[in-house]
């Protein structure tokens, strides 16, 4: 079976939101429909992945140009990059995102990491067509989705977890309000009730920043019926097992994980930066996450490798099953 790889991708409309021109020597490559990431190393070398892994571009950008381009791109966003902030995420228009690392976190120049969307957001049934839902398959997925099991995602990062979340939020019912919080909105969903918060970076002065973990606070104000953190990175992760402890099901979230058997042990690690034991985040995981879908990325194709369920082992431990 043929694993999923790569489908038209949006391209930003020449116009005042998010102008071609803006990604300066760049523009070529985003305008290209199979595109779906460009990397700018320190040296000036340009890649691409064009759904297949990365190839080197025949393109060489100087270091000042490649400082001016990612400064560009991120100011573009709303945000700053700088000697202080070196180290930036922005989304621009529907849902380019942007990542740059400047001197002197990258002694050898600028690095940009840009990941272009799909045209599209998929649904299940094109996911299954592919092959990306591997042997889970889409009637077992969908009958997660309905019977709200509270859901975690897992992969490495490109793997695809992003478009499988959306593919499952699209299957959630049309009553049903969904609240996504990111750190870069990056979710694009097929639903007729969603509301997206976005992280906010603090400001020259270092104050009014806004992570994850507060706006999960915020969202439980907001009565959702399906609570989504695109991706638990740190103490969000203490707020979300919290709150699908607490009467919230059908929610869902991503984690990077290189396995099944992986997970576990990022989740301890995250629990840890949130000011947790790893007896209580075994706990609350089991108690909170019904269902985690593994997603492998291999030879340029992407595709659900396994389910598991979280469990204590013999010694309260946490710990994983994978199901058939």
């Amino acid at each position: 079976m043929k694993g999923f790889a790569a489908a038209p991708v949006t391209r930003p409309p020449d116009g005042p939101s998010v102008g071609l021109s803006l990604f300066g020597v760049l523009a070529p490559l985003v305008g290209d429909a199979e595109v779906t990431d460009i990397f700018v190393n320190p040296g000036g070398e340009v890649w691409v992945d064009r759904g297949h892994g990365a190839e080197l571009a025949h393109m060489r950008i100087p270091a000042a140009e490649a400082r001016d381009v990612a400064t560009r791109l991120i100011a573009g966003g709303d945000r700053h990059v700088d000697e202080a902030t070196p180290c930036v995420d922005v989304r621009l228009g529907d849902g380019i995102r942007v990542h740059a690392v400047l001197p002197p976190v990258s002694p050898g120049g600028a690095v940009l990491s840009i990941r272009i969307p799909r045209a599209a957001a998929l649904r299940l049934d094109d996911l299954d067509r592919a092959g990306f839902l591997g042997a889970v398959g889409a009637d077992r997925v969908r009958e997660l989705v309905a019977s709200r099991t509270n859901l975690l995602l897992t992969g490495a990062g490109g793997s695809g977890k992003t478009t499988l979340l959306a593919a499952l939020l699209s299957a959630a019912a049309p009553s049903d309000r969904i609240v996504v919080l990111e750190d870069v909105a990056e979710l694009r969903i097929d639903h007729p009730h969603v509301v997206a918060l976005e992280a906010r970076q603090a400001n020259l002065d270092g104050a009014g920043a806004i992570g994850v973990d507060r706006l999960v606070r915020e969202a439980l104000r907001m009565r959702p019926d399906r609570l989504v953190v695109g991706e638990c990175r740190g103490p969000e992760l203490r707020e979300l097992l919290a709150a699908l402890n607490t009467g919230h099901d059908g929610g869902a979230g991503t984690l990077h994980a290189n396995s099944l058997a992986d997970v576990p042990a990022r989740l301890e690690a995250l629990g840890a930066l949130a000011g947790m034991t790893p007896d209580a985040v075994a706990r609350q995981a089991v108690s909170a996450i019904g269902c985690v879908l593994h997603i492998e990325r291999v030879a340029g194709t992407r595709r659900v490798a396994g389910l598991g369920r979280l469990l204590l082992d013999d010694r309260g431990s946490l710990a994983i099953r994978e199901e058939g």
